[in-house]
């Protein structure tokens, strides 16, 4: 039986820089995917434990990338003891959606990119979407006041509350000349009140059966990559945080463990060498290009990763889908070690109907 953990990564006040291919040093995410979590979770694991040991680790990941697969990190909220966690919506309409009787409130539904755990497992696994439902979100479109009612009360519309993003001015200095150069970098701050009410990442982990001492070392790769940082920026002190590492609580169980759906949804990314025409004209999905810089603690180099285009989080497949590991590596960079960007993927069970919302 294979174990899964809950990941919180608590920033407090901290700033931290998600950058991406193509938004600039300007632009921030509120959040980092599963590939750029793999890839700082490996760099930390190879600080810690050596280069022989990470390259043992990889290869036996190439032989079964269900040794331990982990979702992207999403946002979620603590108010007292109550926890908020988002997830990404699906691009499929729930069941009882009426997709052609939808517009006085499509234009408030289609802007839920992420929905409360509750809300999600309502609509996408308990075919619950009611007539309440729909005469909230017609009321929030109309604009409304209708902070007391119940979806409101789970969060759905509070999902950008939980950050800002801001840009904070640097500046360049020339080493040859001294010349200057003024610029902006984006940051994002988590909302933080004091230690019961404040907003985070958090991120799900499972591993395959007998697997403890494997956990043991990913946790402590977890704290160290904590001290460090996470993301771009970390000599200004961007990225640090505070990880726990949870039981799963059993609303997510009973996520995980919903045996009545016929579809998945990445909670992930997901990237396959090969993946057959037939599973692909049964699903719905988005793709990104996924590169970035090499950051190896052998070697001090800077260099591109190879390009590769993922199924972004939210896509919805027919089957299973597993994921591997690309091999990204430079190649000038090959004699030192390979580079590998994770496709390996983390799905959920849902039910919905096959209709997608882009079209």
């Amino acid at each position: 039986m294979s174990n899964w953990k809950l990941i919180h990564l608590n920033f407090t006040k901290n700033l931290a820089h998600f950058g991406e291919v193509g938004i600039g040093l300007e632009e921030t995410q509120e959040r980092v995917k599963s590939d750029t979590l793999f890839s700082a979770l490996i760099t930390s694991y190879a600080r810690l434990f050596g280069k022989k040991e990470v390259e043992d680790l990889l290869n036996q990941i190439n032989q079964n990338p269900h040794l331990f697969r982990h979702s992207s990190t999403f946002i979620y909220h603590r108010n007292q003891d109550k926890f908020t966690y988002y997830l990404p919506k699906p691009l499929l309409f729930p069941k009882n959606y009426p997709i052609k009787d939808d517009l006085a409130f499509t234009k408030t539904y289609k802007k839920l990119k992420h929905l409360p755990l509750t809300i999600w497992q309502k609509w996408y696994q308990k075919a619950d979407f009611t007539q309440d439902d729909i005469e909230e979100l017609t009321s929030k479109t109309q604009g409304k006041n209708n902070s007391h009612n119940y979806l409101a009360q789970q969060g759905v519309f509070d999902y950008q509350n939980n950050f800002e993003i801001k840009k904070n001015p640097k500046v360049a200095i020339d080493r040859n000349d001294s010349s200057t150069n003024f610029y902006h970098t984006g940051f994002v701050q988590y909302n933080y009140q004091d230690e019961k009410e404040y907003s985070g990442l958090y991120f799900l982990i499972n591993f395959a059966e007998n697997t403890k001492e494997l956990e043991i070392k990913i946790c402590a790769a977890l704290h160290l990559l904590a001290e460090e940082g996470i993301g771009g920026e970390k000599s200004s002190g961007a990225g640090r945080f505070t990880p726990e590492w949870l039981e799963l609580p059993p609303q997510w169980q009973d996520v995980i463990n919903f045996n009545q759906g016929d579809l998945y949804s990445l909670i992930s990314l997901f990237w396959n060498s090969s993946i057959s025409s037939e599973i692909i004209d049964k699903s719905y999905y988005e793709i990104q290009e996924r590169g970035g810089w090499i950051g190896s603690p052998f070697s001090g180099r800077q260099l591109r990763r190879k390009m590769v285009r993922m199924f972004t989080e939210g896509s919805v497949f027919s089957t299973i889908p597993q994921g591997e590991l690309a091999d990204v590596t430079p190649s000038d960079f090959k004699k030192v070690h390979k580079v590998y960007r994770s496709g390996i993927s983390l799905s959920l069970p849902i039910q919905v109907q096959l209709t997608s919302i882009s079209e």
